[in-house]
């Protein structure tokens, strides 16, 4: 059911993706941000060592214990098979790596670290800008810091914990966020927690990114709140993620386009 109901949405995503390309986009700022980021195709040397990185994740036959503080179900699972359903695709790990070349965020925070694979395209864009990322489970923590060191980011520091706890610790410790990726809990009540906790310390240019938008109506649900909350001015939505804006020189406008 659950699945028939995702399929249905995109469909009708894909068939309402009015602005995609840039069609009926008006302002300047977003314009740029579609030709410089979303349609970019590029590709950087880094990307080749992070995409080395997740084959050998999703062949890696270990079994690990995984704590999971969002569900509950601490189990023993192996790891190329936590690999293949969190993981986000080198499609849209590479989009997050051009947002951040695009807006040259100082501090990055990221919320749901699994092995490190999408906190690598965060991080590898330059080592000037400090990046920590939040992870629950132990054993999830010792193989993404091994992935860190293996490619050489420095400017990771990664917090163990429930993230209900170390959320304000790592707001804490950066003071002032510039761009935030939402990737932990997928219930409407935590997303829009942790929304309203970072939003505390967004910089007035911060982006802030959440991912899997249209997983359940619940999450809908939450990005639907969170385009309507009043400090919001402009919001992207790419179905499988929502990009969310707090220029104060833009006008609310929500787009919706096909990536």
């Amino acid at each position: 059911m659950k699945q028939a109901r995702f399929i249905y949405k995109y469909i009708c995503h894909f068939f309402s993706a009015y602005h995609t390309k840039g069609f009926g986009v008006h302002s300047p700022f977003i314009f740029q941000f579609l030709n410089d980021v979303i349609y970019n195709r590029n590709k950087f040397y880094v990307f080749g060592e992070i995409e080395k990185l997740r084959i050998e994740l999703l062949q890696n036959k270990q079994t690990i214990f995984v704590k999971d503080f969002g569900t509950g179900s601490d189990r023993n699972r192996k790891v190329s098979e936590i690999a293949r359903k969190s993981l986000k695709s080198p499609k849209y790990g590479q989009l997050l790596f051009r947002m951040i070349q695009n807006a040259h965020p100082g501090n990055i925070l990221e919320l749901g670290t699994s092995f490190g694979v999408t906190t690598a395209y965060l991080a590898a864009n330059s080592s000037k800008s400090k990046c920590i990322t939040l992870e629950g489970s132990p054993e999830i923590v010792k193989i993404a810091r091994a992935n860190f060191k293996r490619l050489s980011l420095q400017n990771i520091e990664i917090i163990e914990g429930d993230i209900n706890h170390t959320l304000e610790l790592a707001l804490n410790k950066l003071q002032t966020v510039d761009f935030v990726f939402i990737d932990a809990n997928h219930s409407s009540e935590v997303v829009l927690h942790y929304f309203e906790q970072c939003l505390a310390f967004a910089s007035s240019n911060a982006v802030m990114v959440i991912d899997d938008i249209y997983w359940s109506e619940d999450m809908e649900y939450a990005w639907k709140l969170i385009k309507n909350h009043p400090l919001v001015t402009s919001t992207i939505d790419l179905f499988q993620l929502g990009i969310v804006f707090f220029n104060p020189d833009l006008n609310k406008k929500h787009y919706k386009m096909y990536y």
